[in-house]
């Protein structure tokens, strides 16, 4: 791993989006946070339309950084991720989107700002594993990123494009009903072929395909139950409806029981077997080949067409602050 520069006192920095964050109100926190804890004074990053994270973060850890923090939605924190790929330097998170998802997945506070910069300069250093995924372009150009949440082909990425963002910024996650319904109406399937773990290569047709490197979506909804973001592996999650009745199947299993039966002893002796159209596979690596070009999400954001993509676990591959223990 690349390490920053020595430096005789701890430096924090910033790599935020100054659309999503109330950047006076930041700034007053990490001041008090630097002062209390002895550290020198933070160095702020913007993102950009041109450069979501990526680069202000290396720029950061090559200023010599102790500490990178991500103020911003799930894009940004992203973006940062990618930044730190094979860097020591720990993240942390202050949850500024619509939906923080690594933040929840992860339980931290999402709208507490003193709370979310004190755990920055002093909470505990937690390994998590990165998805690393490389795309295969219609120019069969090939395009390396990671992902923290879930890459998805299908219903969400479709889901996103179909996704309103003026509504987005006034009715937050609640805008990708509304998405959702006219995605539905959508009735191309995915074809592809797909190996596991360098297995056998098997053909299928399926509605979408999501891999996870963490389980929680907003509002409650659990779509990968047994998915954790230091286990080593991807929950990879495949979606095959047949008409409404696969549908009612899957509301039913991701909605009831996946997010409310799940949590108790009582609700778990409840739950019916694996359904027909929704499966449920764990691997390490997944090489995806696509029969034509289709439209792919990491961690809620567009990310274009694509023919084709291999990813696989980067166990540990970057440490977030989470609070102290008690």
């Amino acid at each position: 791993m690349n390490t920053p520069p020595a430096q005789t006192q701890k430096r924090a920095a910033v790599v935020y989006n100054p659309i999503k964050v109330d950047l006076e109100a930041i700034r007053s926190v990490v001041g008090h946070e630097e002062q209390a804890n002895g550290w020198g004074e933070t160095m702020w990053f913007p993102t950009s339309e041109d450069d979501p994270g990526q680069g202000p973060c290396r720029e950061a850890v090559s200023a010599g950084a102790s500490l990178v923090i991500a103020a911003g939605g799930d894009g940004t924190v992203r973006a940062v991720a990618e930044g730190l790929r094979g860097v020591s330097t720990p993240m942390a998170l202050l949850p500024s989107g619509t939906g923080n998802l690594l933040a929840r997945n992860l339980d931290l506070t999402l709208d507490d700002l003193e709370h979310s910069i004190h755990t920055a300069f002093t909470g505990d250093d937690r390994e998590i594993d990165v998805g690393i995924i490389d795309l295969v372009r219609q120019d069969s150009a090939d395009s390396t990123h990671v992902f923290v949440v879930m890459a998805g082909l299908g219903l969400d990425a479709k889901m996103l494009v179909n996704t309103d963002e003026d509504l987005k910024k006034k009715a937050g996650w609640l805008a990708y009903v509304k998405a959702l319904a006219t995605t539905l109406r959508d009735k191309n399937e995915l074809r592809f072929t797909y190996s596991l773990d360098k297995g056998p290569t098997r053909a299928i047709r399926a509605h979408t395909i999501i891999v996870g490197n963490c389980g929680a979506l907003p509002a409650n909804i659990m779509l990968l139950p047994d998915a954790a973001v230091d286990d080593g592996q991807f929950d990879i999650v495949l979606l095959r409806p047949e008409g409404l009745v696969g549908w009612i199947q899957i509301f039913v299993k991701v909605l009831w029981e996946n997010g409310v039966l799940r949590r108790t002893k009582a609700g778990r002796a409840l739950m019916t077997q694996e359904v027909s159209a929704l499966r449920y596979v764990e691997a390490t690596e997944l090489t995806v080949t696509l029969e034509r070009p289709e439209e792919i999400e990491l961690d809620g954001d567009e990310f274009g067409i694509t023919t084709g993509f291999r990813t696989w676990v980067d166990q540990g591959g970057i440490t977030i602050k989470v609070p102290a223990a008690a």
